[in-house]
Formats: C-alpha cells, structure tokens, sequence
C-alpha cells in the first residue's frame, strides 16, 4: 500500500493486527475498519502517515498510481523497500483501492457542495484573487495560474491553500528579498536560478535576470505572498466548489481579458527596442536583417559558444511511419528564438520554453501531447517558433491549433481549433501579429486540404476573418481549376507572412496544388496556389496576387520569404517586394500595386521557363527526361542589405527525373548531384554578385538553412555540412567558422543585452547562443 514503507512498519503491523500477513480467508469486512486494524498503524488511523510509513491521503506518488498499480502493491509488495505481499481476498484489495484512491481524488473527480457561481463572483470580487491568479483566461499572472487546479489538488487541499497559504507554495513561488550591489532591491519569486545566476519576477509580473556576480544578498521569506482568505464559511465552501471545477482551458475564444500594464504592445513589435528580436524575422518586414553592429569585421573571430540548451524530445512520442523514418535521418529544430522584455521563447514539438538569454537557463516550459494521424512535417513535430503580443505568446500546434499562453506563467489563456472540418491539416508555423490581432496559416498541402489563413483577436482567441487560398464554387479563381482536386487542392500556409504599416498591407505566400504531380483531375492555372497574396489585415479581402507557377506539377510551393524594403530602384525611390521561389526565378515588385519589376533566373540549373513574359506568366519550354532546379531554394530566411543593395539567399542547384503519366522504363537519366550556393543577387539585374559554394550533402529538402544579415556588414548562416558561418556581406570573404557537426536547418537571430550582442540558432535538438 506504500512506496517507502520500512521494515519498523511491517514490525508494527505485525504487532497491531497479532497475525502475519499471510492469507486471510474471510468474508471483506467493513473496510474502514480493515484498514484501521491491518494499516493505521503505520500510515496513521487519518492516513496522514507516521513515523513508520507515508500518508496514504493527500499524496502525489499514490495519486499518480493507476488503480491496478496500487492492486499490484498491495499484492505483490515492495520487497526491495522490506514490504511483503498480501494475500487478500480480490473484492477486499478493490475495496482498499477505491478508499485510498477516493483520499487522493483530485477536487474534479469529487462531489463539492457549494455555489460555484457565487464562489466565482467571490473570486473576481470581494476575495480579490484575480488581482495575482489566472483561471481560465480571467484574473492576473502575478501568482500560480489557477486554470486547472481542479485537475491537480483534492478539495481538502485546495480549502488548505486558502486557509494556510504558507503551508503549500508552489514550486518557484516562494517569496525571496534580493539586495544589489549596486543598492537597489528586488521582491519577487525566483523563477530560475543556478549556481551563478537568477531569474526572479517581480511581484508586478516582470522578469529580471541577474547575475550572482551583482547580488549581495538574497533572502528566502519561506512564506507565499498569499495571506490566508478571508470568507465566512458559506464564501469558503462556495469558493471552493468554483475552483474545484476549474480543469483547464477548452478550445473557443474566452470572453473577456484584462491586459496588465506591462505588456508588450504592437508598437514595439513594429519598432524593436535596441537588442530585441520580437517576432519570427526580427521585424513585420521579413528583412531579416539586424541594426547591431556590436560584433564586427574586427572582433567577430573572438565568438565563441556562451550556452547550450537541449529541447527535451524524449519526452515527446514519436510516429512510426515512413515518412517519419525518412526524415528523422536529417532531424533538427526549426524553431526560431525571440527576445523580448529580456526573455528568449524557443518551441520544440508541441513545446515552448521561455529562458533566461544570457544563460539559457529555463524560466517556464509548456508541454502537450504529440498528436496522432498527421502526416507531412507536421508528424515529425516540426515547430518554427512563437509570436508574442500584449500579457500572450501564441504557438501553433501540430494539429492546427492556436493557443494562447501567458507571458508570465506560460500557461494557456485561451486555445482555438483553427480548421472546421477534418482534413488533413497540420500546424508548423510561427504566428504573425499585425496590430492587435495574431494571425495563422495550416499545412497539408501535400496530402489534400482546403487551405485557408485565420486572424483572431489576441485579447481573447475570436476569429475576425478567413482567407480561403482554395476558391469556392462562384469565388473569383474557381474558374481556374477543372475537375475534382479543386474540392481538397492544397494551398498550405505555413510560411510566416509579412506586413506593411505603410500602406497597411499583409503579404501571405502559399503552397503546391494537390495532388502534387498527378493533374488529371486540377486542369488550369489552380489559383490561389504557388502565389503571394496581398491582403487587407482587417477583413482578409484580397488587394493583388501574383502566382509565380501557373499549374504546378513540381511541388514547387511559393512558401519563401516576402521581404519588404523601401530603396532607391534603377534611379527611383520604390516600395518593394522581394521574393526568391522554389521555382528558380527571383522576383522584384512594386509592392503597393503588385507590378512585376523583374523575374530573373537565380540558379543556373534551369530547364522549365525560358524567362518571365511581359505579361507576368513564365514562358514555358518543353521538357524531356530531366526538370530542373528540383526546389532552387526554400522557406528558410534570406535578407537584403541596404548597404551593398544586394539580397542574400540559399540556393539549389539540383535536377529530378520528370515524373510523366505511364512512363515505366527501367532505365532512368544521370542525375548529378545536388549542390548548394549562398548567392548574393543584384535586385535590379537578378545576376548573381558573388556565391559561396557549400560542402556537404545537399540532397533532399531537409538540410536547407538560413540568412542573418547585420547592419555590421556581416552575413552568418549554417551551411550543409554542419558550421556556423561568418562572412563579408559586400564579397562573401569568410570572416569566422565553427564546425558544430550537426543538422542546421533553419536561420540564426540576433539580441543584445546588457550591452552585449549575441547570435543564437538551433543547431540539431539544442539551441545555441554565442557572444564575444
């Protein structure tokens, strides 16, 4: 019946009931007293435990215990901790089982008297609990979140919080007093600390990172800063019932949400403090290009490795599937860290982790379950960051959803089902926020959905619009599809968008037609698919699209950056768009009408299109065996200088034997191998200024990474072969490498804090930072 028993309680037990605990052939007495007679004696006649065994009431291990593990102990023992087996009649463990399980039942399993709508108004009223708890998306994150207490206390245990707060703190929120050597004093909870550093948060909600090397002295208060409820006894129990219905947040928008006064607001996501990285790209621009020019071409050899931090995998189930098997072998993070208010969020599969940027240190870490039958990189638990707004950090799952988590506690707010109907949708994406709404896209594309992008409020989880990529019947673009596909034809979303405050605009790239290669049943050019889409951000109503590949049959999805730039162009001052496709081609607009102002070939590997028409389509050539560029680049990040005025991206060169209808011959053409360049392209011309040829295997879509651009005048990127590079941004000189030998599959970011800059990418299954 326990876990830790010694042998002085088996002694007592023995000395208690005057028999050995042998086989005992009687009919189940009445069980309360089975188990004062055969069990008080160690575990406590009120099982809140003695000195000889552990309560048996109130206690996390026993709750943990399945009903048939706790059979298994009373029967079988602990021989290891000195506990025998006991030879019961069955109907006499069972009867055991479900009293000691009815001692540990969480308050949601229990039957609560008591008004849990009063003791709601006493929540929000006169006990003043939301002034420092969440529950349910209402209240403040000064405190524990609330949200599903019913889910992980019993009722006695939550009426013992209230009334003796000091008794149960809850891990890191004990009170602590830090004295700075430079006098000034912080009172808060210490989130995080290590041997050498602290993370405490203020008891207004904000987090400070310290270095041991700047305190004097902390101080443990070794009390909550909770101070016991007071409530008559009807307000108690009333209170208690309300809490004790309290089992998480649901999927749907919550109905209201009070902002607190620290906040991250939109303003600051459209103009980054000094040192910040708030969202996916750094900026709404998709430029990911940096202002910090603190490491430059003089100290940039002195980087070194600062800290590591490994996303826990193992504690994630994984598929069995081919597809899963497949590409497992190229298996790294994708996720791209943020700063903001002095917090780095990184994600994993169905994870996100906030920590401390100057150590790596965890703060807060949310977890959920991988899901079951998804297919494409949503089943591999590919995850490409968050996006942070107001009290919120928002995160995609892999199902699809958007969920809401606080900022403070990095627990769920609120949680929305994206899709409406079941396809084959998956989420992988980081969310985009455009002023005070965060908005989404799905994958799938690959496996037959009907794409669509969603804005929500970020308040409170309310959709204000959808964008379908795949028409209906009777929208503009149906016409362009002819057949059956039209129905599931793709259209993914899952590359973060950028946005234009100047002229208010929201740029959106989508994926591939469905099915990929087989068009008998999508005759026609497939609109909206391979294209970008401008988009009005209140309502979702289309400005202009451009599709770069009318009727794709390459899966040649258009999900790569949309980088928005105000420069001097062939002598003009323009509002521009640049966008390098899977497809080959590199492509300028004008992004406040759409107008194409160049479409210009960036691999040289190219057998599809002779070039791009006047009238914006791609001139197509007639193809035999072998299609080239298999994919000429990806969705990973690219950034444009406005120094040199050139723009930097990953590029292909690789060709794949054309698939055609009926074609079984054995025999199939030479396929050279793929190689990979890093290209710097002149934005007027299209040509290629310089390039640097890159080691390592290139072949398949899984081992691509991105840019970091800095106003510093060096680029850093990962190249295929596992290093971290550094070079010249005007003529690709290498300034500083590090072999990491692992896969980097996605793009560094850059922050400064406490005056110093650091560049931090996920390298394999950890997140690695580096400093001077």
């Amino acid at each position: 019946m326990t876990f830790e028993i010694t042998k002085r309680c088996i002694i007592s037990i023995a000395i208690a009931v005057g028999v050995s605990p042998v086989l005992w052939a009687q009919n189940p007495p009445d069980i309360q007293q089975t188990y004062s007679t055969r069990c008080g004696g160690c575990h406590g006649d009120d099982s809140r435990g003695t000195q000889q065994g552990p309560a048996l009431a109130g206690s996390p291990s026993v709750r943990g215990r399945s009903a048939q593990s706790l059979r298994n102990v009373i029967q079988n023992g602990v021989p290891a901790a000195g506990m025998p087996a006991f030879d019961l009649p069955a109907d006499t463990i069972d009867a055991l089982v479900t009293m000691i399980a009815s001692w540990n039942a969480v308050a949601a399993k229990a039957s609560v008297p008591g008004a849990a709508a009063a003791g709601r108004q006493f929540f929000a009223g006169k006990g003043r609990c939301v002034s420092c708890h969440l529950a349910q998306g209402e209240g403040s994150a000064i405190g524990p979140d609330l949200s599903d207490i019913a889910l992980t206390l019993t009722v006695d245990e939550i009426r013992d919080a209230l009334l003796n707060p000091d008794a149960r703190i809850a891990p890191g929120y004990g009170l602590v007093s830090v004295r700075l050597r430079d006098g000034r004093t912080l009172r808060g909870f210490a989130r995080s600390r290590g041997s050498f550093d602290v993370a405490i948060q203020d008891l207004t909600g904000v987090f400070h990172a310290l270095s041991l090397d700047d305190v004097a002295s902390i101080t443990d208060e070794k009390r909550s800063h909770m101070a016991a409820v007071k409530a008559s006894d009807e307000e108690l129990r009333d209170v208690v019932a309300y809490l004790s219905r309290l089992t998480g947040v649901r999927p749907g928008a919550v109905a209201t949400h009070r902002p607190s006064d620290t906040g991250i607001d939109f303003a600051r996501i459209l103009n980054p403090k000094p040192g910040e990285w708030p969202t996916f790209n750094g900026n709404v621009s998709g430029n990911r290009y940096s202002p910090l020019t603190h490491i430059n071409e003089t100290n940039v050899n002195a980087l070194s490795l600062k800290w590591t931090f490994s996303i826990p995998l193992w504690q994630q189930f994984l598929p069995d599937t081919p597809y899963y098997r497949q590409n497992m072998q190229y298996f790294g993070l994708e996720t791209v860290p943020i700063v903001a208010d002095g917090v780095m969020y990184v994600t994993g599969p169905n994870q996100v982790f906030a920590l401390d940027p100057r150590t790596g240190h965890q703060i807060w870490h949310y977890s959920r379950p991988r899901s079951t039958d998804l297919v494409s990189d949503a089943s591999l638990g590919t995850n490409r960051g968050v996006a942070v707004l107001g009290d919120h950090v928002f995160m995609v799952t892999d199902n699809a959803h958007l969920v809401a988590l606080h900022r403070v506690t990095g627990r769920p707010v609120w949680e929305v089902v994206m899709p409406d109907e079941a396809q084959r949708y998956g989420g992988t994406m980081a969310p985009l926020v455009v002023k005070d709404m965060v908005i989404a896209g799905v994958s799938g594309g690959d496996w037959g959905i009907r794409g669509f992008l969603s804005a929500y409020k970020a308040a409170t989880g309310e959709r204000v619009w959808r964008h379908w990529t795949i028409p209906a019947k009777g929208d503009p673009g149906f016409e362009t599809w002819q057949g059956t596909a039209v129905a599931t034809g793709g259209g993914g979303t899952w590359q973060t968008g950028s946005y234009d405050p100047e002229t208010d605009t929201l740029y959106w790239a989508t994926g591939n037609p469905w099915p990929n290669s087989d068009d008998r049943e999508r005759g026609g050019d497939n609109l909206f698919t391979d294209c970008v889409l401008a988009l009005d951000p209140a309502t979702g109503k289309l400005k202009w699209y451009y599709q770069f590949t009318p009727h794709d049959v390459r899966d040649w999805d258009a999900n790569q950056p949309n980088v928005l730039v105000n420069t001097t162009y062939r002598g003009e001052q323009r509002k521009l768009l640049l966008h390098a496709d899977r497809n080959g081609f590199f492509y300028v607009f004008d992004r406040t009408n759409g107008q194409l102002l160049l479409g210009e070939k960036f691999v040289r590997r190219l057998t599809w299109a002779s070039g791009i028409g006047a009238d914006g389509r791609p001139i197509r050539i007639l193809e035999r065996d072998l299609s080239c560029p298999g994919h000429a680049t990806n969705w990973h990040g690219t950034a444009f200088s406005p120094a040199t005025n050139l723009y930097y991206v990953q590029a292909t060169e690789q060709c794949i034997v054309r698939p055609s209808h009926g074609n079984w011959k054995t025999e199939r053409p030479r396929v050279e191998p793929a190689t990979r360049y890093l290209r710097a392209l002149d934005i007027e011309t299209g040509k290629i200024v310089w390039e640097i040829p890159q080691g390592g295997t290139a072949e398949g879509t899984k081992r691509d990474a991105g840019v970091l651009g800095t106003s510093s005048g060096i680029l850093f990127y990962g190249d295929a072969s596992g290093n971290f590079v550094a070079v010249d941004e005007r003529d690709g000189k290498t300034l500083w490498r590090v072999p990491l030998n692992a896969t980097i599959k996605t793009s560094p970011m850059t922050f400064a804090i406490g005056g110093q800059q650091f560049i931090a990418l996920a390298v394999g299954s950890n997140i690695m930072c580096f400093g001077l």
